[in-house]
């Protein structure tokens, strides 16, 4: 479930609390969350509507001038089922604490280890996990598509990896490209150990 930004920034400041949408199948659930740009978002419910329920002030409360205006966007889908979103609280994302958390204990850093082992597995790549460390660590700040090529990935797939890496708190985006979190910079320097170990 995406927001285009005039919507996140109604959400941050707390005038956009519901939301509409037309699903063949929900991508949220009633109490779950969803990670955005802004933080995360707690989901109060999600339930079918029917367009002729939806009020003028449903409509404002989503971010629309108006019920017409909310009602032709939905309408653009040709397929699936109304749906009306309660959105909840919105908290801090909980990966910018935990990119700054630095692993000391070796057990933090093989339970990390081990969480890059099954990213690998779970791929026909190898072990691009350890690459993309080593590359947005010497790279910070460059953008995708200009990074890709070093880890043997296209672009997007690179990004995808990128976020499977954010996920656990081990890289930041910035404004163009990506580096290393505090918590990236410590794992990194603890493979590079082992590895040299290893040899």
């Amino acid at each position: 479930m995406l927001f285009r930004k005039e919507f996140l920034e109604g959400i941050r400041i707390g005038v956009v609390t519901l939301a509409f949408r037309r699903w063949r199948r929900p991508s949220v659930r009633e109490g779950g969350t969803l990670l955005t740009p802004v933080g995360q978002l707690s989901i109060k419910s999600v339930e079918p509507v029917a367009l002729n329920t939806i009020s003028e002030a449903d409509a404002h409360r989503a971010g629309y001038e108006s019920r017409g205006e909310l009602l032709d966007e939905l309408r653009r889908r040709c397929e699936g089922e109304f749906y009306r979103i309660e959105l909840g609280p919105l908290r801090p994302d909980p990966r910018i604490a935990l990119r700054e958390t630095q692993s000391s204990t070796d057990g933090e850093l093989q339970e990390l280890r081990s969480q890059l082992s099954r990213l690998d597995a779970r791929t026909l790549e190898g072990e691009w996990t350890f690459r993309t460390l080593e590359v947005l660590s010497s790279h910070p700040g460059v953008r995708a598509g200009d990074l890709c090529g070093l880890v043997g990935q296209g672009k997007e797939r690179f990004k995808l990896n990128v976020r499977k890496l954010k996920n656990l708190g081990l890289t930041e985006s910035l404004g163009t490209g990506y580096r290393l979190s505090p918590r990236g910079e410590v794992l990194l320097e603890f493979l590079r150990s082992e590895a040299s170990h290893a040899t």
